[in-house]
């Protein structure tokens, strides 16, 4: 018995001291753990990843452009950002970013968006236009092969931006349309991001001429984006248009994103939301995007004011807004400047639409911006801060994680099959790309106005793009250049 009391003390005695070893080991490996020093370290935020729902307050080390830790221990690092009462949240993805210069990144970064794609109109050459911007951009930057500047290319149109005559006046030759196609297709071998397709700008493109297009993204297993034909209740209008794209995606296989849909529906938007969700619960592989105005923009030499434009948009001249003067166009101002050429807003939508694509899960939030020499339209520069500080925080139309997730993963994960650097992106988790925002959910807000749309977005006070801050206290910082290309495979 004596012997049995002994062996249950010393086999006591060993198990207490094994505890006691482990627990030393553990404390010493948490202190190794918050001593380890981390290039950034993001401390006391409110972390929210929207792929794994996490919405907590955690810590987040930085190492070079890659995010490798988060906990809620402490952390040390070379810069530390304190975020006690604010949002960490992954870097916002524009797929619809007509801006692609020095300027409008800036107005970008501030409205935290981290990566900035032109998809719907596309580029051409894509090679260059790649070129020019490595090592020179404050954001990530990329494009698809444009169907619109290449038809441009083919057919000698003069235009600069959009076509302005032989685009609109001539049908492509069967020459001239096997040109083009290879043309997007050697694009596409440059590393362009799929397909950028205009069909409102191309009027001369068949819809066989279409198919073909829709073809040859099948066989590439390439997205196309693109702006449908026609916007509006009229026949032709949105619905014919986006029943092209839907049977075409179904003929063919190809996938197909539709920008901008409140801006084509106008009115019908609730109408055009059911028939994308329709085509997607049958495994056509269609998605959509908005911005949060009632109004869009566009060249006024464009085939968009071709004939009969005011029954087509249901709108007049004073719905127009001329965008070097900020006046209100006449019939007389409006056949001037048609001449001449040059942007133009529309305010063609109402709130309530406007309202009915941000309530929608299914869509995924996209500029359309651009800037130049400080005019363009406020959705150039205040998109996702009027998301966040209209839609979520005033009206309470969507909540803030779900806000964050069109901004960031949604685009993510609709380019990721195509482009693999996109699954690194839209997240906030250990080994994704340090694309991080750091913002005031209490007090973002857009302040570019159509008056005065070359106005920063306030409430982002610090925005990095692979490591590296491009806004840094509320201010925009070019010390370094970190913006790399998104390029297909």
């Amino acid at each position: 018995m004596g012997s049995m009391f002994r062996h249950i003390c010393s086999q006591s005695v060993k198990f207490t001291a094994y505890l006691l070893i482990l627990t030393v080991v553990l404390f010493a490996a948490r202190q190794l753990a918050s001593a380890q020093s981390y290039d950034i370290v993001i401390l006391h935020g409110r972390v929210m990843d929207p792929e794994t729902g996490l919405d907590a307050i955690r810590n987040v080390g930085i190492q070079g452009k890659k995010i490798v830790a988060i906990s809620a221990e402490p952390m040390q690092g070379k810069t530390v950002i304190d975020a006690t009462g604010l949002v960490v949240a992954p870097g916002f993805i524009d797929l619809h970013s007509h801006g692609q210069d020095e300027e409008n990144y800036r107005y970008k970064a501030m409205d935290g968006v981290t990566t900035a794609l032109e998809l719907e109109k596309g580029v051409w050459p894509v090679a260059s236009w790649y070129a020019e911007r490595e090592g020179k951009a404050l954001i990530n930057y990329g494009a698809s092969s444009g169907q619109i500047p290449v038809c441009m290319a083919v057919m000698h149109d003069t235009g600069s931006w959009l076509p302005r005559d032989k685009v609109i006046t001539d049908t492509p030759t069967a020459a001239q349309q096997e040109q083009i196609l290879a043309d997007i297709e050697e694009g596409l071998r440059q590393g362009g991001l799929g397909i950028g397709m205009g069909l409102a700008y191309t009027p001369r493109e068949s819809p066989a001429d279409i198919l073909k297009v829709f073809q040859l993204a099948a066989r590439t297993k390439e997205p196309i984006f693109v702006h449908v034909r026609n916007p509006g209740g009229l026949t032709p209008g949105v619905v014919d248009s986006l029943q092209e794209m839907i049977a075409d995606a179904a003929i063919t296989g190809a996938s197909v994103h539709v920008v901008h849909i409140n801006s084509m529906a106008n009115k019908l938007t609730p109408l055009a939301l059911q028939m994308i969700r329709g085509a997607r619960t049958r495994a056509i592989d269609i998605t959509t995007e908005a911005y949060p105005y009632i109004a869009g923009a566009t060249a006024l030499e464009s085939d968009v004011f071709g004939s009969g434009w005011q029954q087509k948009l249901d709108i007049t001249y004073s719905d127009l807004l001329w965008v070097e003067t900020g006046e209100r166009l006449t019939e007389e101002s409006f056949n001037r400047y048609r001449k001449t050429g040059g942007k133009v807003i529309l305010f063609t939508n109402t709130e309530e639409m406007v309202r009915r694509a941000m309530a929608d899960s299914m869509v995924i939030i996209a500029s359309d911006g651009t800037i130049t020499d400080g005019k363009g339209h406020p959705r150039s520069a205040g998109t996702y801060a009027r998301v966040l500080g209209v839609y979520v925080r005033e009206q309470k139309v969507l909540t803030l994680m779900e806000a964050i997730r069109r901004a960031s993963l949604a685009p993510a994960q609709r380019l990721e099959a195509f482009t693999p650097q996109m699954k690194h992106k839209g997240r906030l988790q250990v080994g994704a790309d340090a694309d991080i925002d750091v913002f005031d959910p209490n007090i973002v807000i857009d302040k570019a106005t159509f008056q005065q749309p070359a106005q920063y977005s306030y409430g982002f006070r610090y925005v990095l793009v692979s490591g590296k801050p491009v806004v840094r206290d509320g201010k925009v910082d070019e010390s370094t250049l970190p913006g790399s290309a998104i390029r297909a495979h």
